[in-house]
């Protein structure tokens, strides 16, 4: 049995990419869609179902969609998860590590949790997935890790966001050269503000999206139709839009 996972697949990005990848997937048997949000995950595996139930590939094959209820920051549901790997023992077509939180403010004015929330998710946890998914993984897999813009400079105000991104690019563009003999393709997708629910969620009490981000936001199947067409061509980065190209090309000299 081939299957996808796809964390923070409950709203923006992960969202996202389940609704384009789920109808391409034709050698896939179950896509296992993974957040905290239990009735937004259902609701979504059943439209998924259905939408797929209406584009059924001319080999009449279509996979099942797979609600997977889990905090990925919790280490007993991590030990369930991969004791449930174990027990399907089921080659992993596609991972896509979208789970992932940011809170905007002055370092000293975060309180703890959220500091180390935004560690524990976009770090570790995307690291503990990639971690367990691996061994179950073959030539022709992929995997997508979603970083952002934020990881190409220190930004003042989103610290800890911007350094938890950049480990993210850092770790997914050596991952890629590692596997890259095994045949395992490793895409890091780095966009710059996307219009999802995430931005209310980061900037919350501590202040207002800025005007430059507001002009230069992408809308999120913008983003994901560009990431995935990036994976296609085995590209190690995929970075949507000129603003956010830009930027990295003039950063990348003082970053790589």
């Amino acid at each position: 049995m081939n299957i996808a996972i796809i964390t923070g697949a409950s709203s923006g990005m992960g969202k996202e990419f389940t609704i384009q990848l789920a109808p391409i997937l034709h050698k896939t048997d179950e896509i296992w869609l993974i957040a905290r949000k239990r009735d937004e995950l259902e609701e979504l595996a059943i439209n998924i179902e259905e939408l797929l139930g209406k584009r059924v590939h001319e080999s009449g094959r279509k996979p099942r969609v797979k609600a997977v209820p889990m905090d990925v920051t919790d280490d007993v549901q991590l030990s369930h998860f991969a004791e449930l790997l174990m027990i399907q023992n089921a080659g992993i077509s596609v991972l896509i590590n979208c789970a992932g939180v940011g809170t905007y403010g002055a370092f000293e004015n975060l309180s703890r949790d959220e500091s180390a929330q935004m560690v524990r998710l976009n770090v570790l946890a995307l690291t503990q997935m990639t971690k367990f998914c691996l061994p179950y993984m073959r030539r022709g897999s992929t995997i997508i890790q979603v970083s952002s813009g934020a990881a190409f400079l220190p930004q003042r105000d989103f610290a800890v966001y911007a350094a938890s991104k950049a480990y993210v690019y850092y770790f997914g563009t050596a991952l890629g050269k590692e596997l890259k003999n095994k045949g395992i393709n490793v895409t890091v997708v780095c966009p710059g503000p996307v219009d999802t629910p995430f931005l209310s969620h980061a900037y919350g009490r501590y202040g207002q999206i800025s005007l430059i981000k507001k002009l230069t936001m992408a809308k999120p199947e913008k983003v994901v139709r560009k990431a995935l067409k990036d994976c296609k061509k085995k590209k190690a980065v995929s970075i949507y839009g000129i603003p956010m190209k830009l930027l990295y090309g003039l950063t990348r000299g003082l970053i790589d």
